[in-house]
């Protein structure tokens, strides 16, 4: 196989790891590293927001979780995650593979989901 798919089909094939199962708005430690830039790094806590209809790509839009507080920051969330104060970075949103999935740690509160959604609504989708 050749072109932009190349490195893909490889990396499945050579992987020994299955990937892992995630849902929607279910935390999860996640490996983000390597990263390049401003780009969040490091394993940390990360929110899945992808719809699980594409989980079974091998991927997930993600995201990641801070300790550090900006509540004055309105494309920030603050949450509690495995009994935690933290905040969700939607400004760090990113799709990565299954494969970086470590473990689960928590899930979204019904309100702070939908309160998720309101954010990246208003972020990313334009009208």
């Amino acid at each position: 196989m050749n072109g932009p798919n190349q490195d893909f089909a490889m990396a499945s094939k050579t992987s020994s790891r299955k990937p892992y199962q995630v849902l929607r708005y279910e935390i999860h430690l996640v490996n983000l590293n390597p990263t390049s830039g401003k780009e969040t790094q490091k394993t940390r806590p990360c929110v899945v927001v992808s719809p699980n209809a594409m989980h079974p790509t091998g991927m997930a839009v993600v995201c990641p979780l801070t300790t550090s507080h900006h509540p004055s920051w309105s494309h920030r969330l603050q949450i509690v995650c495995d009994g935690k104060s933290a905040e969700i970075m939607v400004d760090q949103i990113r799709a990565v593979s299954l494969l970086r999935f470590i473990k689960s740690i928590d899930k979204l509160r019904t309100d702070d989901a939908e309160s998720l959604r309101n954010i990246i609504s208003l972020l990313y989708i334009t009208t």
